[in-house]
């Protein structure tokens, strides 16, 4: 007889993991990129995210309801798209998350380096270990708990409300050059990344209490929350001076700050915050590698598990490996835009697999993942011409590669 997990989890339950999953990098980093992008009117770029991450938040929370079995998409393409669409969403999102685990690395290295003596250069070298650690706590069985959950929730708002404080107790607004549309757009592009993390929701049927309603309101609250944190932090952005001279390649919170206890205060909550990305990332990419390898879309012995079958060495090193790469190739910016790129695509492919499900298991209307999918398209055109074609050269070689092995 198959066994059902407790259905424990309340509507509170499920926005606190909704927040634990998404609150992280995307506050602390990527508001920052998209206000250098997109100036003033970074605030549109965040509504323009929100919305499309609402559509794909609802179109994955129908995907689970249908079917609810681990590998998100991967999966979905699999059962109601082709397996071509199945390998190349799970190939994309693989790629995807490593960058955004390399960005939250990369992240951390920084704001380590601006509040302390520690020399910048060293900021990459610092990304890997981190990196490095989280993946042996991974293998010594180490997941997030609801108690660190809501520990890590918990920092991360009073951290960001302090700054969004501290940011619009300056004396004026900077003065900001107008943007062209096409700025705004491409902000809104790598904010959507900042908003990833409400898949974590929608795979938890079998743990929501009355999930049809359940889910897709939790979705809803969660992005609402998160919408709201970054409006107050890209507006509390606009009224810091040294706004102006920031690298965005280089970019924390702190380094805006003066010294004092709120820099340290939006330090410990960034590296906090970002800690509990890494760990997620590392946790659900080599789950994800593991499903491939037992399909055969990698190499098998990445579906090897240890003796006690609580962790997945191959897959979980391969998931370092992976992350290792791009934190060495990659500065912040870059590493971010391209797990804009190719996380627009695979949501791209979430939306059209949620086209796909029978009428009778239907709680989101159609037209929510038409635009879901229009959007995720129509946004990866604006990331950086240099990225588009890396990602586009990426899915080809990864459709060819699936069709040699057939």
């Amino acid at each position: 007889m198959n066994q059902q997990l407790v259905r424990s989890t309340s509507l509170a339950g499920a926005i606190v993991l909704g927040l634990g999953s998404i609150l992280g990098t995307g506050a602390f980093v990527s508001v920052g990129i998209g206000a250098d992008i997109a100036g003033g009117a970074v605030l549109w770029a965040i509504l323009i995210a929100a919305v499309t991450a609402l559509c794909n938040g609802l179109s994955s929370a129908q995907l689970a309801s249908a079917h609810s079995v681990s590998g998100g998409t991967y999966e979905y393409g699999y059962r109601f798209l082709t397996p071509a669409y199945g390998v190349t969403a799970g190939s994309l999102f693989v790629v995807a998350k490593s960058a955004s685990a390399a960005t939250a690395a990369l992240a951390v290295g920084w704001y380590v380096t601006n509040v302390t003596a520690i020399p910048e250069y060293l900021a990459q070298w610092i990304a890997a270990a981190v990196l490095v650690l989280f993946t042996l706590l991974v293998l010594g069985g180490v997941k997030r708990t609801n108690w660190v959950n809501a520990a890590i929730v918990t920092v991360s708002i009073v951290a960001l409300l302090a700054f969004i404080i501290t940011g619009h107790q300056q004396t004026a607004v900077v003065e900001r050059a107008s943007v062209e549309w096409w700025h705004v757009l491409q902000a809104a592009a790598l904010l959507f990344v900042a908003y990833t993390g409400y898949g974590r929701i929608a795979t938890m049927g079998e743990e929501v209490q009355n999930p049809r309603q359940v889910i897709p309101l939790a979705v809803i609250l969660t992005l609402a929350v998160v919408t709201l944190l970054y409006l107050g932090v890209g507006s509390a952005l606009l009224h810091f001076p040294s706004i102006a001279d920031f690298q965005a390649e280089h970019f924390s919170l702190a380094s805006l700050l003066p010294t004092g206890p709120i820099q340290w205060l939006v330090t410990a909550g960034a590296v906090v915050a970002m800690g509990g990305v890494i760990l997620n990332l590392i946790l659900g990419v080599s789950r994800v590698v593991l499903a491939m390898g037992r399909r055969a879309d990698l190499p098998m012995r990445f579906a090897n598990l240890n003796d006690q079958q609580t962790s997945a060495p191959p897959a979980t090193w391969l998931t370092c490996f992976v992350m290792l790469v791009l934190v060495a190739i990659g500065d912040i910016k870059t590493a971010w835009s391209f797990s804009a790129f190719t996380v627009l695509v695979y949501y791209g492919i979430t939306n059209l697999a949620a086209l796909k499900v029978t009428k009778s298991d239907r709680f989101v209307p159609k037209w929510v993942s038409i635009l879901g999918l229009v959007s995720c398209l129509g946004l990866a055109v604006f990331v950086p011409w240099q990225v588009l074609l890396s990602g586009l050269i990426f899915i080809v070689v990864v459709l060819l590669i699936h069709q040699l092995r057939r």
